[in-house]
C-alpha cells in the first residue's frame, strides 16, 4: 500500500468515525434538531420573502422568520397540549368517580346485540362479558391516568423541554441564515453528477414539505371536524377525541375512524339510532372525504408515492421512530425510490 492509498483510507476511517461521535453527542436533542432543520425547510420560502423585506438583511430575516414561526406554530400547539392535558385529567377523574362507566358501555353493548351475534361470540370465547368489562376498565383507567400524569412529567421535565426548545430555534436561526450556503456545501461533499444532486435534494425538500404540510392539514381538518360533531353529539372530552383523531388521521386510509367507528356502534347498540347514523354519515362523507380528498392532492401529488407506499412507510416510521415518523418514513420510501431510479438511469447510459 502507498502513502496516497494509506492516506486516503486513514482519512475515510476518521471521518467515518467523528460523523458517528457527533450524532451519538447529537442523540440527546435528537427531537430539537429534526424539527429545527425540518421548520428550516418549510419556513425557508417565508425567509426569502423577509429578505426583501428587509433589504437582505440575513440576520433580521431569520429573527423575524423565527418570531413568525412561533406565533403560527408553537404558540397553538403548546396551547392545545395544555387543553388537552387538562381534559384529560378532568376524565380521569370522572372514571375514578364512576360518572363515567366504560363496563356499563360494554353491558348495554352485549345486551343490545342480536341472539346469532351472541352464538358467534360464544364460539370465539368473546362471551365473557366480566372479563371483557374488567379490561376494557383497566385499560380506560390506564389511557385517562396517562393524560393526567402528563401535567405532572411536564413539570418535572421543564428544563429538559426549555433547552431541546432552544437548541431547535437556535438551530433554526442558522438554517434560515445559512442554510443556502450550507446546503451548496452539501452538495459539492456528495460524490453525484449535478444532475442526480439536484434531483435528490428537490425530492427531499418535495416530500419533507408535501408530508409535513399535507398531513398536518389533514390531520387537523379530520381532528376539529371529529371534535365538532363529538361535541353537538353531546359526547364528553370532545376536544381531547378531537387530538386523539388528528393524531391518528396522520395514518392514512384508517385513521379518525379508529375513533368514531366503534363510537357510532355503541349508539346504534344502545338504541340511539339517530345520533350513530349520524355520525356513520358524517364519518364516511365528510371526514372521510378530507383524507380521500386531500391527502392525495397535498401528499401523494407532490410526493409522487403510490398511497400504499405512504401508508405502510407512515406506519414504520411510527413504529420506529415515534411520531417523528410520519415524515422520516414516507421521506426513506421516497429517497429510496429516488435512487433507484437514478440507478436505474445510469445503468441504461451504459449499456447504450
Amino acid at each position: 500500500m502507498n502513502n496516497a492509498e494509506f492516506h486516503t483510507k486513514t482519512f475515510i476511517f476518521l471521518l467515518i468515525a467523528v460523523s458517528i461521535a457527533l450524532v451519538v453527542i447529537l442523540l440527546p436533542f435528537y427531537g430539537a434538531v429534526f424539527w429545527g432543520v425540518i421548520l428550516s425547510i418549510l419556513f425557508t420560502p417565508l425567509y426569502r420573502r423577509m429578505l426583501g423585506l428587509t433589504n437582505n438583511r440575513k440576520n433580521l430575516a431569520a429573527i423575524g422568520t423565527l418570531l413568525l414561526c412561533v406565533l403560527i406554530v408553537i404558540v397553538p400547539v403548546t396551547l392545545i397540549a395544555s387543553s388537552l392535558v387538562h381534559e384529560g385529567a378532568a376524565l380521569f377523574q370522572k372514571i375514578k368517580s364512576g360518572e363515567i362507566n366504560p363496563a356499563q358501555y360494554s353491558q348495554e353493548i352485549f345486551t343490545a346485540l342480536p341472539a346469532p351475534l351472541h352464538s358467534v361470540l360464544d364460539r370465539l370465547g368473546l362471551s365473557d362479558v366480566g372479563t371483557f368489562q374488567e379490561r376494557l376498565s383497566t385499560t380506560a383507567m390506564q389511557a385517562s391516568q396517562l393524560l393526567a400524569t402528563k401535567a405532572l412529567s411536564i413539570g418535572q421535565n421543564t428544563f429538559e423541554f426549555v433547552v431541546g426548545f432552544a437548541v431547535m430555534l437556535y438551530l433554526m436561526f442558522f438554517l434560515l441564515r445559512d442554510g443556502a450556503s450550507l446546503s451548496m456545501r452539501v452538495k459539492q461533499a456528495i460524490p453525484l453528477s449535478a444532475e442526480h444532486k439536484r434531483h435528490l435534494f428537490n425530492k427531499f425538500t418535495t416530500v419533507i414539505r408535501a408530508t409535513v404540510k399535507g398531513n398536518i392539514l389533514v390531520a387537523l381538518t379530520q381532528g376539529a371536524l371529529g371534535g365538532l360533531i363529538f361535541w353537538i353529539l353531546g359526547i364528553q372530552a370532545a376536544l381531547l377525541w378531537a387530538v386523539i383523531m388528528a393524531f391518528l388521521s396522520l395514518l392514512p386510509a384508517v385513521g379518525a375512524g379508529l375513533i368514531w367507528a366503534p363510537v357510532a356502534v355503541y349508539f346504534l347498540a344502545t338504541g340511539a339510532l339517530w345520533q350513530g347514523f349520524t355520525l356513520i354519515a358524517f364519518g364516511v362523507f365528510v371526514i372521510g372525504l378530507v383524507d380521500n380528498i386531500l391527502r392525495p392532492i397535498l401528499v401523494g401529488k407532490d410526493t409522487k408515492l403510490p398511497d400504499y407506499v405512504v401508508l405502510i412507510s407512515t406506519l414504520g416510521g411510527m413504529a420506529v421512530f415515534g411520531l417523528n415518523g410520519f415524515v422520516i418514513g414516507p421521506l426513506i420510501a421516497a429517497l429510496f425510490i429516488t435512487l433507484w431510479d437514478i440507478f436505474g438511469s445510469s445503468r441504461s447510459m451504459d449499456k447504450t
